[in-house]
């Protein structure tokens, strides 16, 4: 029966693409490898992490009722119920009488309005900026970023323009109750057809990884006719929270948007699937792109770089040399006067401007048909 389901995934994706060149080496002969995964933990293990959460002495008035919720949450934990809520796939999909997470299904859905709403040409013009820092003034740090400041900047510039922004304050992960971006799990490391658009993984009831905050940023990419960067650098690198919600963005970049025809994480049917020839979709190319990096003391073009060679991976279309800015704001001075570094380089200022201004001229450009990625019509003879 396993096979048979394979066999008919396999002429579905072949009829949707045209077909597919099969690869030299069989599905059937690449082995799964096993043997990370840890048992679960104990029960003892598991109340210490479940408790853990209600430590403070006013909950000590109903540790009868968290021991009750303890109790139900180790009965799910036991069961495995990733996903409680489902529903029939239906047409469109190619086992439409699979069971989808109804969480999941709710989340493509609202994400492929987006994308209608982002390819209709009366839709207003739409820019996502993005702070990448980590500080506010509204948790430990008590003051806010100077990202923030630069950010502030560039959307003056949009809202002058008539481009709507969408600001997605990724400090909020260190700063706001409930948020959280998990990370990512790797499934395309498995096979490409395993990792889904958008994500699965999440939420994992079972695991108590829910809330995932990547369900509503997804859709404001999709929504996006163009999104700017602005960042700061930690150690050598972009900060954790930009991190992860770029990992987690892995599937807009050739993710499977049919979890039917891997039958959810089935990891044969995905690499057979693979092997049959996958076709990469990229879900959000043709986007514009610009990038604000600052720094201190180094790092500045290797993070920016970085960013720049993964949109233009994903097939998004950078808006110029002046949109690709990285500059050092309080070069070796103290951090605690790194704000009044900011007040007194108005030259950084009016740059920040500027990425706002090609981006916002590139969407213009863009939308009109006037300007295309490079490599529009043209096939990848390495896809992936």
């Amino acid at each position: 029966m396993e096979k048979s389901h394979d066999n008919q995934v396999r002429a579905h994706f072949l009829h949707r693409s045209g077909g597919y060149k099969l690869r030299p080496t069989a599905a059937t002969m690449i082995e799964i490898r096993k043997g990370q995964a840890p048992a679960q933990v104990e029960r003892a293990e598991f109340s210490a992490r479940f408790r853990a959460a209600f430590i403070d002495p006013v909950y000590r008035s109903e540790d009868a009722a968290i021991a009750r919720l303890e109790e139900i949450a180790w009965q799910i934990y036991q069961e495995g119920r990733k996903s409680p809520f489902k529903q029939k796939a239906g047409p469109g999909y190619a086992d439409p009488d699979f069971d989808l997470s109804s969480e999941w299904v709710a989340t493509k859905q609202r994400i492929d309005t987006a994308q209608r709403r982002w390819a209709d040409p009366a839709s207003p013009s739409r820019v996502l900026l993005i702070c990448g820092s980590a500080r506010n003034d509204g948790t430990c740090p008590s003051e806010m970023s100077k990202t923030f400041r630069l950010l502030g900047l560039a959307r003056e510039i949009l809202e002058q323009a008539s481009i709507q922004p969408d600001v997605l304050d990724l400090s909020l992960l260190s700063s706001e109750y409930g948020r959280q971006i998990h990370p990512c799990k790797g499934c395309v490391s498995t096979a490409m057809p395993l990792c889904h658009w958008p994500c699965s993984c999440y939420p994992n009831h079972t695991l108590n990884q829910t809330n995932d905050w990547m369900a509503e940023i997804y859709e404001r990419w999709a929504a996006a006719h163009a999104v700017i960067i602005v960042t700061p650098v930690y150690w050598y690198q972009t900060p954790g929270p930009l991190k992860l919600m770029i990992d987690r963005l892995v599937c807009a970049d050739g993710g499977n948007p049919d979890p039917t025809s891997t039958s959810g994480k089935n990891a044969a049917q995905a690499k057979a699937l693979e092997m049959a020839g996958w076709d990469f979709p990229q879900h959000l190319a043709g986007r514009a792109y610009g990038l604000i990096v600052h720094g201190d003391v180094a790092g500045i073009e290797g993070v920016r770089r970085a960013l720049s060679d993964w949109l233009d991976w994903m097939g998004f279309i950078d808006a110029g040399a002046q949109a690709r800015l990285d500059r050092y704001i309080g070069y070796f001075e103290p951090y605690a006067s790194s704000h009044e570094a900011l007040d007194q380089d108005e030259a950084v200022q009016e740059e920040a401007r500027n990425v706002a201004r090609a981006v916002a001229n590139a969407v213009l450009e863009l939308r009109t048909g006037r300007l295309q990625a490079v490599r529009a019509g043209l096939s990848r003879p390495r896809p992936k």
